[in-house]
């Protein structure tokens, strides 16, 4: 459905204003269906974000530095989120070796397997896969990298 029709409204600017309004847009329909399948395993979409970067650190682990850097949503709180994926037994901390005010975290047997049974069902290609081509996909990608100036 085209935007105007969804948010009823065509009162833009110009289209780089529809264009912003409609990235917006797009992003909170996205998250929406991303959080319905979350949502069956207890995870937030900021706790499985951890999780995957933690699973590309396994079996190294990980600062909350480094989580911090490499989270989609920069304005988390990564330490509260850890708190409370250690309750759920995703992750566990520890102190560093080398650094004892640094704390390590590192992925749990648990954390991996929700990840493992969440892998396709996160990819989102039933999502976008029904009315986007391969191609037009790349090119989406090729756009949203131009867009943010890459």
């Amino acid at each position: 459905m085209e935007l105007e029709k969804e948010i009823i409204t065509d009162k833009f600017k110009n289209q780089y204003h529809k264009a912003i309004v409609n990235v917006l847009y797009t992003n909170n329909w996205i998250t929406q269906q991303l959080k319905k399948r979350l949502a069956k395993y207890h995870v937030t979409l900021q706790q499985f974000n951890i999780l995957r970067i933690l699973r590309g650190q396994y079996p190294k682990p990980a600062t909350i530095n480094l989580l911090k850097e490499r989270m989609l949503d920069k304005m988390s709180d990564a330490s509260r989120i850890v708190d409370r994926m250690i309750q759920k037994d995703l992750v566990t901390r520890c102190t560093n070796k080398f650094d004892r005010r640094a704390v390590d975290i590192i992925i749990t047997e648990k954390g991996l397997k929700i990840l493992e049974t969440l892998d396709e069902e996160m990819t989102g290609t039933d999502i976008i896969g029904n009315n986007l081509t391969i191609e037009d996909a790349t090119r989406l990608n090729f756009l949203l990298d131009k867009f943010r100036g890459k």
